[in-house]
């Protein structure tokens, strides 16, 4: 099989294709990736050599580019986004050009070279809130209620997915993921964050009360599920809700489970700032959809997987260290007391 990876160089994207390589060595892969400051080869050296992995630097609004990059695939797994909220309230424009229109120009593509499957990956985020009480969770037929130029970018381009279905006939599956870490997650997320921070001796930034509650999803269990969506013909048209959580975990509560992993003492070492503007207070997701289609599930919990992860951003700071240097002066302004 021949694969598009778009946003190969980022977080998710980079641990897919380690994934993917690693399971299926004989398919070939394209990583185009446009490396905006969250895409870093780096994160791909031990591939860079295998004669199946191809990087194409490159922008996914390039109706060119990605026109001839499709003729050559059977597969597309869509991950090219902006992706950060902090940074859509900031710049929100950006955000609308690479995830509205640069997925209508792959759909277009895609759509024009028959692939065979169109994968696109978003987030929990578009459905919006839910109350911090009670035991509600997101599914698939949750309403689209964005709060975030983010979250409204990612739901118009689910809407886009869904249309070049229904109207063209293209063979496309999502993912409306929860928040996922592990290894090479750029650290202006909160778990990263949290661990370089300490790691330099900061204190960590924490908006607000610090009882938002997110859905926190190991990397690589999302990678499974999205392997086990692209191999079913019965998953096309359709979407699913991928979440790790079988219990609520606020904001405060994870950062206090990394400094114990850590050894710091939490009064020392957490900083509470003003909240940002439209800050979603919770995310639970249903993931029983996908369990039943596919007989997936979470595989690593968070506790065990969140200590390795600790583990690996300590024993790579070579990795992160000159990535937060560049990046001094948004975390500088991103994150002053008021």
């Amino acid at each position: 099989m021949r694969l598009l990876v778009t946003g190969g160089a980022g977080f998710i994207g980079s641990n897919f294709i380690h994934y993917w390589l690693k399971k299926y060595p004989q398919d070939e892969i394209i990583n185009l990736d446009k490396l905006t400051y969250a895409g870093n080869l780096e994160n791909l050296k031990e591939v860079e050599d295998n004669p199946n992995y191809k990087f194409v630097k490159g922008d996914i609004i390039d109706k060119n580019l990605v026109s001839q990059l499709m003729k050559r695939v059977d597969l597309v797994v869509h991950f090219a986004a902006e992706s950060h909220v902090d940074r859509s309230i900031i710049g929100p424009s950006l955000f609308i050009k690479t995830n509205v229109l640069g997925t209508q120009v792959l759909l277009e593509a895609a759509f024009k070279a028959k692939v065979k499957r169109f994968h696109h990956v978003s987030t929990d985020e578009v459905f919006g809130s839910l109350s911090d009480e009670g035991e509600e969770k997101f599914n698939e037929d949750s309403p689209f209620r964005p709060n975030s130029p983010y979250a409204a970018s990612k739901a118009a381009s689910d809407c886009l997915v869904r249309a070049y279905f229904k109207t063209y006939g293209l063979p496309i599956s999502i993912t409306n993921c929860s928040n996922n870490y592990g290894p090479y997650q750029f650290p202006e997320k909160l778990i990263p964050l949290a661990i370089t921070n300490l790691i330099e001796g900061k204190k960590v930034p924490v908006y607000g009360d610090g009882m938002q509650v997110r859905d926190w999803l190991y990397v690589e269990d999302h990678c499974l599920a999205i392997d086990l969506i692209v191999h079913n013909s019965k998953t096309i048209g359709e979407t699913f809700c991928v979440g790790g959580m079988k219990k609520r975990v606020s904001n405060i509560e994870v950062i206090k489970k990394i400094l114990r992993i850590m050894k710091k003492k939490e009064e020392e070492w957490i900083d509470f700032v003003k909240d940002r503007p439209g800050h979603d207070r919770c995310y639970s997701v249903n993931w029983s959809k996908i369990k039943k289609f596919l007989g997936w599930r979470p595989r690593r919990d968070f506790d065990s997987w969140l200590e390795r992860t600790v583990n690996w951003y300590q024993s790579n700071k070579n990795w992160w260290k000159p990535l937060k240097e560049k990046e001094k002066n948004y975390f500088r302004k991103q994150y002053l007391k008021g």
